[in-house]
């Protein structure tokens, strides 16, 4: 079995300020491929303190290492620094890196959303990597992902921000995934529905499950109150990216039919 170890760095998880919602993530990926994640760190935005988590990681002889967070262009983004650290590398500007960064701005700039795409001393400081490391593009954001090997383990380093974080894991970092676990890929999706009562959604949910036993459905209340809204789960694992996006669509399909049927709107 595959041994996986996640390293959240971040002040404002520390602080409360953020939820560590990555790390629940990747478990749910890894547990999908047929792997286990059998520890999780959440350290402060310091080389030191990532760097010692990374080390026990190694000495553990984890096979998959996720960092999350502390790629981007200011001071305290300061994870790669670390894994140079931690392998006893330089930190030099990724060729490759450079290009997603700067292809990524001036698409910005094209839409609008930022005033120049030229590269500057923060946007560069994203594409500076680990000597010997892969860059891997960002799909969402601006700073794209990291894969060293270090010894007989892999070093992920991914973007903190949720959706970038997924969009690389869903996309660009499959065939590593495939690689690391063999086959097998995991997808999810969440809806929300206007729903006052459980009681009232479990049949629709009970009934989508017994038709798709290949997929995971849970529903979970998203506050309480009078006007209650609920988060429904969907979840799937299987041979391939494809195959488990096409599960996920026949049981979506049929659980907006059945919720359609009780009443009950998303």
């Amino acid at each position: 079995m595959v041994n996986v170890e996640i390293v959240t760095i971040g002040n404002e998880v520390l602080l409360g300020l953020v939820q560590d919602t990555n790390s629940n993530y990747l478990c749910r990926v890894v547990r999908g491929m047929g792997g286990r994640v059998r520890h999780i760190a959440i350290v402060r935005d310091e080389i030191d303190s990532i760097a010692c988590d990374l080390r026990a990681s190694l000495e553990r002889g984890a096979d998959l290492i996720f960092t999350c967070g502390g790629l981007g262009p200011t001071d305290d983004d300061l994870t790669l620094a670390a894994v140079a650290e931690t392998a006893r590398l330089h930190l030099d500007v990724n060729a490759t890196a450079r290009d997603l960064v700067e292809r990524r701005y001036q698409e910005l700039a094209r839409e609008g959303r930022v005033a120049s795409g030229a590269m500057n001393d923060a946007r560069l400081k994203m594409a500076r990597m680990p000597e010997g490391a892969s860059a891997i593009e960002n799909p969402v954001g601006a700073a794209p992902a990291s894969l060293l090997r270090v010894r007989d383990s892999r070093i992920v380093s991914l973007p903190g921000v949720p959706a970038e974080l997924k969009a690389i894991v869903e996309g660009p970092l499959q065939n590593l995934l495939g690689e690391v676990f063999g086959r097998g890929s995991y997808r999810e999706r969440e809806i929300t529905v206007e729903c006052n009562d459980e009681s009232a959604l479990a049949p629709a949910l009970r009934r989508v499950a017994a038709a798709h036993p290949e997929v995971y459905i849970k529903s979970r209340a998203s506050w309480f109150g009078r006007d209650v809204r609920f988060r429904i789960l969907i979840s799937a694992s299987a041979t391939s990216a494809n195959e488990a996006e096409a599960f996920l669509q026949l049981a979506r399909d049929d659980l907006m039919i059945a919720l359609r049927e009780a009443g009950i709107n998303n």
